[in-house]
Order: structure tokens, then C-alpha cells, then sequence
């Protein structure tokens, strides 16, 4: 049963980056993308390690892995029962990369403002 429902962030242009990156990578890693997604919009906050991880400052991430390699979708919860997905990318470090981060916290303050 679906609790929650997850949304793209969409830029100043209208495009839902995180929608192109997913179109772009192999079947088999979107599969895993829209099963991870699933996961989230019945879970919500609920769901923890392995699927997500809570990186700070309202900010957690999507995991899953795809012939890619390890994905990252970056998100925040909003209004109790939505999810926004603000930007993704292949981790190619140990570590979250800071810029990654800071562009989510940045795209999650624009999308705030926008519902006031």
C-alpha cells in the first residue's frame, strides 16, 4: 500500500533531472531504481540501510546498485506524505561528494520557497 508519493524536482527550465538520469541508465538499473522507489512510498522515513541513508541537514539518499555501478538518488520528505527527489548521480567515491550534497540542500531550499 503506497503511503507516500514520490516527486521530481523540476528546475527553473522545467526539467526533471533525476527523471533523465534514471531514462538514461540500463533497464535492469531502472528496475531497481522503481523497486527501491517502491519501497520508499510505502515506508517512507521508515525505511533505513540498505535502501537509504540520512546524510544530514533534511537530505537522505536513495541506494541502489544498476551495471552502472553504485546509484545515488538524493531526496527529502515534504508536506508528510511527499518525496522529492532533487539530483543523482554513479558514486564513483567512498563518500558522498560534498557538491552532490550541497546541490540537493541548495534545490530543497528553492523548492520550499516556492510553496510559501
Amino acid at each position: 500500500m503506497k503511503n507516500y508519493t514520490c516527486i521530481y524536482y523540476t528546475n527553473s527550465s522545467g526539467k526533471a533531472l533525476v527523471k533523465e538520469l534514471i531514462t538514461s541508465l540500463d533497464e535492469d538499473t531502472q528496475d531497481a531504481f522503481f523497486y527501491k522507489t517502491g519501497l520508499l512510498e510505502e515506508y517512507g522515513p521508515r525505511l533505513r540501510k540498505p535502501h537509504t541513508d540520512n546524510i544530514g541537514n533534511s537530505i537522505f539518499e536513495l541506494r541502489f546498485v544498476g551495471k552502472e555501478g553504485q546509484i545515488r538518488v538524493l531526496f527529502f520528505f515534504f508536506d508528510d506524505q511527499k518525496i522529492i527527489f532533487t539530483n543523482g548521480f554513479v558514486k564513483k567515491t567512498q563518500k558522498t561528494p560534498s557538491s552532490k550534497i550541497k546541490l540537493a540542500e541548495k534545490r530543497r531550499k528553492e523548492y520550499l520557497q516556492r510553496r510559501r
